[in-house]
């Protein structure tokens, strides 16, 4: 395929890269993002919560440790605040500009931190989303799944509020990823316990295979 036919294939599309802490989804995004601007497609990467002025201020009320009395539907409903912007300042002019958006995390990271760990529920979590999102699901998530003993070395800084929550919720989450993953067709999970290199070989064979597989 050429590179003008792969750039067609992508323009428009919206995929996420989420999973527990310290999955690597960070560098996964960059690494995605530069392979397709190699491939000549139009690539825009942002994070969520942030990448906008009062998602950044959201994101910093939700990480920092001060605030440890914020409940769990508080917590919910930041977020979604966040994303909301992130759409309508972001995402959402991408997206219709024919950029391929690569996201570092999505609603998903809700339904496992918050839904599943947090026990707010996630179908929960999807209700509030629909109510409050002009898109609720990406093309593609791809959930790069790790155990708790493999991600806790990567985190290598002083830990964030979500962060500090203990073995037992993060183990909820990672649970809470793998299910949602069972449940939504546009789901992939890519086992994240590898080289940097490795993980991001698997990931570009996932988005391969969902946008360029012949018809």
């Amino acid at each position: 395929m050429s590179h003008d036919a792969t750039a067609r294939g992508y323009a428009g599309r919206f995929i996420v890269l989420d999973g527990p802490d310290g999955c690597g989804k960070t560098t996964q995004t960059r690494m995605l993002a530069d392979w397709l601007t190699r491939r000549g497609v139009r690539a825009a990467t942002f994070r969520d919560p942030g990448a906008t002025v009062i998602g950044e201020n959201i994101r910093e009320i939700l990480l920092s440790p001060a605030h440890e009395a914020m409940t769990t539907p508080t917590e919910v409903l930041l977020y979604m605040a966040a994303r909301a912007q992130l759409w309508a300042e972001s995402i959402g002019p991408a997206v219709r500009e024919g950029a391929c958006v690569v996201l570092d995390r999505w609603l998903s990271s809700t339904c496992a931190y918050q839904g599943f760990a947090g026990g707010f529920g996630m179908d929960k979590v999807i209700a509030v989303a629909q109510d409050c999102l002009e898109r609720v699901w990406p093309d593609l998530t791809v959930v790069l799944d790790v155990d708790l003993e493999t991600a806790a070395p990567r985190l290598q800084r002083e830990l964030d509020r979500m962060e500090q929550k203990g073995e037992d919720y993060h183990g909820q989450v990672r649970d809470g990823f793998l299910k949602l993953a069972e449940r939504q067709r546009s789901f992939a999970v890519v086992d994240a316990s590898g080289s940097v290199e490795a993980v991001n070989d698997e990931v570009v064979r996932v988005v391969q295979e969902r946008f360029e597989s012949p018809l």
